[in-house]
Parts: C-alpha cells; structure tokens; sequence
C-alpha cells in the first residue's frame, strides 16, 4: 500500500512532468520473478524506472541514500523506504556484498522484479563501464530468474552528479528481451561463468543504450579523473608559483 501510495505521490509528477518515453515495455513479465539490470546514469534512474512499470521493482541502493543528513537526506531515504528499496553498504566489506546478494534472491523468490545497476556505481562520463560480476551473475544463477536489460536514456542530462535542481527535457527508456542463463544453472561459483554472464548483460545493454563502451570499472574511471584533477590543480598551482617568483626576480633586479 505504501508503495503505491508514493507511486502516485511522486511517480504521477514525474511522469507528467518529464514524460518520459518507453521502448519495450512489454517485456517485463506481468508476474514472476526477473532481474533488470540497467545502466547508471543519474541518481534519477531509481526514481524514472519504477515510476513508468506497472509493478513494483525493488533495487539495491547504496547506503548512503538512507543516512544523508537534511531535507533533501530526508526526502531521499522517506522515498527509498517508502518503495522498498534495500540499502547497502558499500564500504568494501565482504559480508556486506553477500547480505546484497541474499537480499536479491529473497525478492525474487517473492516472485517479484529485482533491480540492479551491473557497473555498480553511476558513470563519471556518459559511458558504459564494465559490469560487476560478483552481483548480477550471481543472483541471476541462484535464482534461475530471467535478466532483462534496460538502458536509461539522457539521465545524466536531467541531473548530472552534484547537481540538486533537476533539467525538465525527456528521458528515455529501452527495455530489452529477457536472457536465459539456466544453462549456467549451478555454476554460480565459477568466476569464469560470472564474467561471462555479466558480458552479455553489458553488451546487450550497450545495444539499447548506443553507450561507447569502455573495458574497465567505473570506480577505476572515476579514480583516474580524481587523480587527473588532481594534478592539474597541482600543476597550475606550480605555474603560479613559479610566474610569482619570476615576477618577484625580475623586480628586485
């Protein structure tokens, strides 16, 4: 009930407000269990999906979303809990990764939609990064649930990263066919079958979303632009230096 209730208090505007556009709604099964995994683009994308299907979706969400301070912190975690969403820490730990896990497969043994990001954190650039195996694969081959890929379209336009106001143009959403991965049934340890699975799942939702894809994680991309920032800052920041002396020499000559 509270689902729907914060379904019509806040989907309703986004979609009247937004309009965003579907493409392939018509596979995501009317019931049973099945996994969409989707791209990330925009802390926007957990609030678009669930907003456009029928039935309720229930994503992994980071932690922080549930312990943000103030208004807006208060806002986002009333609406997380108020859809279900589950909240993780993604701090590293172990324990943390395998409570993510049972959680998925919980809900879709309830029969219901799980949600997932693959890349495991939002692109730093527009691009499509490589997926996570160690979350996807897995609960994909423990449940036997069907993967459906789904790419967010423009998100990142509506409210890029740091940005609190959001940009009203329309997103987009393509939903792809289910894949079948009960081949792989029981091969949920084998690290090979995992990046496998993931693979195909990435490359399908790189198919959907027209994203250039890029072989590497996101959370390495997002470290080597810090580190890039970084040295710029530290390099302009030697230029000052060095011009402040030059013009401190030439005066005092």
């Amino acid at each position: 009930m509270l689902y729907g209730t914060m379904k019509v208090a806040i989907g309703g505007p986004l979609k009247v407000a937004f309009r965003p556009w579907v493409e392939g709604a018509e596979n995501i099964p009317a019931e049973g269990p099945a996994i969409l995994a989707s791209n990330h683009l925009s802390f926007s994308d957990s609030f678009f999906l669930p907003a456009v299907l029928d039935r309720k979706v229930t994503f992994i969400a980071k932690a922080e979303y549930f312990t943000t301070p103030g208004v807006k912190g208060r806002l986002t975690a009333a609406f997380f809990k108020g859809v279900g969403q589950l909240p993780v820490d993604r701090s590293g730990a172990r324990g943390a990764g395998e409570a993510a896990i049972k959680s998925g497969i919980e809900v879709l043994e309830r029969g219901e939609l799980f949600g997932i990001y693959p890349e495991g954190t939002r692109s730093p650039d527009g691009r499509l990064y490589r997926g996570k195996p160690g979350g996807l694969a897995r609960v994909a081959l423990a449940s036997g649930a069907p993967v459906i890929p789904v790419a967010m379209i423009d998100t990142e336009k509506i409210q890029p990263p740091g940005k609190v106001m959001p940009k009203i143009m329309r997103p987009g959403i393509r939903i792809g066919k289910p894949l079948d991965f009960s081949r792989y049934h029981g091969m949920e340890h084998d690290r090979f079958v995992l990046r496998a699975v993931t693979d195909e799942v990435m490359y399908e939702i790189m198919k959907l979303s027209g994203q250039e894809y890029v072989d590497i994680y996101a959370t390495a991309a997002k470290r080597q632009i810090a580190e890039a920032a970084k040295a710029e800052k530290e390099a302009e920041k030697a230029a000052k230096a060095a011009l402040a002396q030059a013009e401190k020499e030439r005066a005092e000559s």
